[in-house]
């Protein structure tokens, strides 16, 4: 029997598997994944009730081909019966609440694997190496024990934020440092007594600040990145602008798509519009645009026009953006734009060193706890224990040339090696493909990935 081994069972691992129950004939299925994060991954496993999607319940479907599966699912529940189902659909639920839908996804699922002769394997554990033969992969786990598979899926998602640049490096591993902030631990029993320091001020962020508020703590956070807070509210929810689409032809430089864009930012904003409608109307062809554009112009944009189309693409709830705001009021989370110079012990606490780019003066602030959140790491290099680390320096993956990816046939998703050659019995997809499509973790990408890879691997009698 052939045997698929999935490494990750967070969306795109789990949405891969059953996509493989409903195309393939009999098979072993192996997903390996910590049991706590299975089938949610840590974005649908949240430590906050408060923490909201920030897609309308309407887009979310985990199924391409059922836009309306997640709307149907969350309308059955007896607190949203009564519901205007309009008014849900163009509404930002909670993401537990959409982890508890793929979870049922998953268990409604398991029927037709038995059925059909499909074993399912979920193995607790971590991958720690590959060892990859012409026509088998084995998976070295954390425990010591080899699993051998035919084919094997990396869907890792997103590594650990990078530790910021700071001079003392032997201070990261203080007990009061959270490098993942995506834990449970990084926000719960917390002195309220000393404030917070929370390095990044983007989405995760935000995250953060809700789940230390709803954990119980009431003392002062303190936040900073080089650009300062700049996240953006979803205010003009259902409006579509198709004008700038008509105007979009193959091969555009980016100084010719940038035009483009910044033409209709302003004519939308003669109107009283800002400018989210114009880019969510290039959102569905931005895959296309990244891979017609060269090595160099790739380069700018990262270094030039990231952040800005971070801030217009990444947006959040409007009563998300109102408490940030109030708690700013408040005098709770003060925002600041700098960067962080060092971390210092003291006695159980955490004596911050940054400049304050705004005031131009390095100060300094004790604190409890420091949680990173400046984002997923994307080059390999700098992750200190992943097994794609081993895969890159035996030269069984290669990076893209700006480390945001592992380099992968986007048509197959099979792996490039570093000798230039494809795997054919390793693939990825997610979060590994940013360097290949630029745009490729939200749901929208990954629904389609899942069924275009599972069509790959499955078995056909």
């Amino acid at each position: 029997m052939k045997r698929i081994g999935i490494i990750g069972g967070g969306f795109s691992g789990s949405l891969t598997a059953i996509q493989l129950i409903h195309k393939s004939a009999a098979c072993e299925i192996i997903l390996i994944n910590e049991r706590e994060t299975f089938n949610k991954g840590f974005a649908y496993n949240p430590y906050s009730d408060k923490q909201l999607l920030n897609v309308i319940t309407g887009k979310m479907s985990a199924f391409a081909d059922q836009p309306d599966h997640f709307l149907d699912w969350v309308m059955q529940k007896s607190a949203f019966k009564d519901r205007d189902r309009t008014l849900i659909s163009n509404s930002f639920l909670s993401r537990k609440l959409y982890g508890d839908y793929l979870v049922d996804v998953w268990n409604k699922n398991f029927p037709l694997a038995a059925e059909k002769g499909i074993k399912i394997t979920i193995i607790d554990q971590f991958v720690v190496d590959l060892d990859i033969a012409p026509t088998t992969v084995t998976m070295v786990l954390d425990n010591g024990e080899a699993i051998e598979v035919d084919q094997c899926v990396i869907a890792t998602g997103n590594q650990v934020p990078r530790n910021p640049n700071i001079q003392n490096t032997a201070f990261y591993p203080n007990k009061n440092y959270f490098q993942n902030p995506w834990i449970l631990a990084a926000v719960k029993d917390v002195d309220s007594n000393l404030p917070v320091m929370i390095v990044g001020n983007g989405l995760t962020m935000v995250d953060t600040v809700l789940g230390l508020k709803e954990n119980g703590f009431n003392g002062e956070i303190f936040s900073i990145s080089p650009k300062g807070f700049n996240i953006l509210p979803h205010r003009h929810n259902g409006l579509k602008y198709d004008k700038l689409v008509e105007e979009l032809t193959e091969n555009m430089s980016l100084r010719e798509i940038y035009q483009l864009v910044s033409k209709h930012i302003k004519t939308v904003r003669e109107y009283g519009v800002s400018a989210e409608p114009v880019i969510d109307s290039l959102r569905p062809h931005t895959q296309r645009l990244w891979k017609g554009l060269s090595e160099a112009e790739k380069a700018l944009f990262m270094s030039r026009l990231r952040h800005l189309w971070g801030v217009a693409r990444h947006r959040i709830p409007l009563h998300t953006h109102d408490k940030i705001q109030q708690l700013r009021i408040d005098g709770k989370l003060h925002i600041q734009s700098g960067r962080i110079v060092d971390f210092i012990e003291k006695q159980n606490r955490i004596e911050v060193h940054y400049f304050d780019k705004k005031e131009g003066l390095t100060k300094s602030i004790l604190v409890s706890r420091i949680i990173n959140c400046t984002g997923p790491e994307t080059d390999l290099r700098n992750v200190e224990k992943s097994f794609l680390k081993n895969c890159l320096l035996k030269g069984d993956i290669v990076q893209d040339a700006l480390k945001l990816g592992i380099n992968t046939n986007t048509d197959t998703y099979q792996v490039k090696k570093a000798d230039g050659s494809y795997h054919s019995n390793v693939f990825t997809l997610g979060g590994n493909l940013k360097g290949e499509l630029w745009e490729s973790t939200a749901v929208n990408e990954l629904r389609i990935q899942t069924e275009r890879l599972a069509e790959q691997l499955k078995v056909v009698v």
